[in-house]
């Protein structure tokens, strides 16, 4: 067999212009916007993403291909606002807000589960009711120490009047129950906005957890980028918020092409037992620099939110271009800061491409790479939404955006599995086959292979003495790409043991090894 050394060199700096990462359409229906997007760390080509107005969408093989679905609740509606984070179960969950059929317009935050395997969402449970104010922009995080869910959003008594009388509040609420049951909601903040839904209101609280179990978020308002924390679960919190920065221009702001931009800001915390583990950072877009030079920000604190280090400058491009509608996250294997944003920084007009902004340094320093493989050019009458996304688990990342070509909106992701240096002597063969997931598994695991050119595919499971148990698929031809079969040992009455399952294109062939335990 024919055999050869190659490398594969990934560069993570010094890219303008072009895009070193695949990107992947996930969807073009219903005008998607205002994506979520996260990831599985038990399973990472488990990810789940969610876009206004009800689309949500699967892929179980990293990212290479989606399935999109309508979310539906049939007792309080979906309205917008997608957050979706996965819990330490690998179960997923929708957050959005409400359109009732008994009640009114945004008068709850819902919460609807997801169990990937059976494709199944339940009805929704709620948090926030109070009688006719609005209950708008939540999010949600997952303690991975207790699986306790904690949601903060904003509160309006009037949406969007300008009465004085009338506030804006940032509210808290919790599960312990896998999102079966939440607490009261309870209000946070120290000084209340007003209800205007502009720089002056109360928006932008994004919850993080920390090492030992604190709950930290920040929020934008009339006293700039204001910081609060609960030490005992969200019982009790801070009498006076802690100012971090202010946010001149305020977070409310327009864009050429992008009516409506925010530069809210997003709290995240480590706990990956890195260098920087329990450092809190916090990430927003202002206008400090000039309307026509919107700049990504970041602000950290290791003292648990006392201090805050003077806001550092993300995007590393010359000053007079326009970078927005940031968002960040924090690979938790190790500690990497991912921040994703649409950047100008290339043309004298409006087209947009997307960037992304990497730290291995606790935010010290960034290194800035394009991640989009072409500019789009949007227009202010095609809403963008409010935010974009990003996750990413041990080196896999996977940021979410918007993109407007020929007047249709469609969502996208680009497939980032960061490497560093060079990876050497790698054999020749065709394919290759990665090991099951889950293993051991209980009734249903996915094979995973990806072919490096068209072959003939033979894909088939075996017990351990080697007899033949069903075949997956027969000589089928295949194209080059990333492909996911799904096993179920029920369908096969197999009792617990170990199997294994073997895949052939021509004469190479490669076999792993699996356990079905009961």
């Amino acid at each position: 067999m024919r055999r050869f050394l190659f490398i594969i060199i990934i560069l993570c700096i010094g890219f303008s212009g072009f895009s070193q990462f695949q990107n992947v359409m996930i969807s073009d229906e219903q005008s998607p916007n205002e994506p979520s997007i996260t990831m599985n760390p038990r399973n990472p080509n488990e990810l789940v993403a969610g876009a206004n107005l009800r689309s949500y969408y699967y892929s179980i093989d990293g990212g290479w291909n989606w399935t999109r679905g309508d979310l539906v609740s049939p007792e309080y509606g979906v309205w917008g606002d997608p957050c979706v984070i996965v819990d330490t179960a690998g179960r997923f969950y929708f957050f959005h807000l409400s359109n009732p059929v008994e009640g009114t317009w945004i008068d709850r935050i819902v919460c609807q589960k997801f169990d990937i395997d059976n494709l199944e969402w339940t009805d929704g449970s709620f948090m926030g009711l109070n009688g006719t104010k609005k209950q708008d922009k939540e999010w949600a995080v997952v303690d991975s120490a207790t699986n306790t869910i904690y949601v903060t959003w904003t509160q309006f008594d009037q949406y969007g009047t300008s009465a004085p009388d009338k506030y804006s509040n940032i509210m808290f609420s919790k599960s312990t129950d896998a999102g079966e049951t939440w607490t009261d909601a309870k209000q946070i903040n120290e000084i209340s906005g007003d209800c205007v839904d502009s720089d002056n209101t109360t928006e932008g609280a994004v919850p993080a957890v920390g090492p030992d179990g604190e709950v930290y978020v920040a929020w934008s308002g009339p006293e700039g980028i204001v910081f609060d924390r609960s030490l005992d679960g969200g019982v009790t919190w801070l009498d006076e918020d802690i100012f971090i920065s202010e946010q001149p221009g305020g977070w409310d702001y327009d864009i050429p092409g992008i009516s409506r931009c925010n530069g809210l800001p997003i709290t995240c915390c480590d706990i990956s037992n890195s260098a920087y583990d329990g450092t809190i950072y916090v990430n927003w877009t202002d206008q400090r620099n000039g309307t026509d030079d919107t700049d990504v920000w970041i602000s950290k604190s290791t003292d648990g939110g006392n201090t805050w280090s003077e806001p550092k400058r993300v995007n590393d491009d010359e000053p007079g271009k326009q970078q927005f509608f940031s968002w960040m996250t924090i690979d938790q294997a190790n500690g990497d800061i991912y921040i994703v944003f649409y950047d100008r920084r290339n043309y004298t007009d409006s087209n947009t491409d997307v960037y992304m902004a990497r730290s291995t340094d606790g935010g010290a320093t960034f290194e800035n790479m394009q991640i989009s493989e072409e500019p789009f050019l949007p227009f202010s009458s095609v809403f963008f939404g409010d935010y974009t996304n990003i996750t990413a688990f041990d080196g896999q990342v996977r940021p979410i955006w918007g993109r407007l070509q020929g007047g249709k909106m469609s969502m996208w992701t680009a497939i980032i599995d960061i490497t560093t240096g060079i990876t050497a002597m790698k054999d020749a063969t065709p394919f290759s086959l990665e090991q099951n997931f889950p293993n051991p598994f209980r009734q249903t695991t996915y094979f995973s292979f990806k072919l490096k050119e068209p072959a003939d595919i033979h894909l088939a499971v075996y017990d351990i003495h080697g007899r033949l148990i069903t075949t997956m698929i027969d000589d089928q031809h295949r194209g080059v790409g990333k492909y996911v079969e799904r096993f179920d040992a029920y369908q096969h009455q197999l009792p617990s043991g170990v199997y294994w399952y073997v895949l052939r294109a021509g004469i190479n062939v490669q076999k792993r090894k699996m356990l079905l335990i009961e």
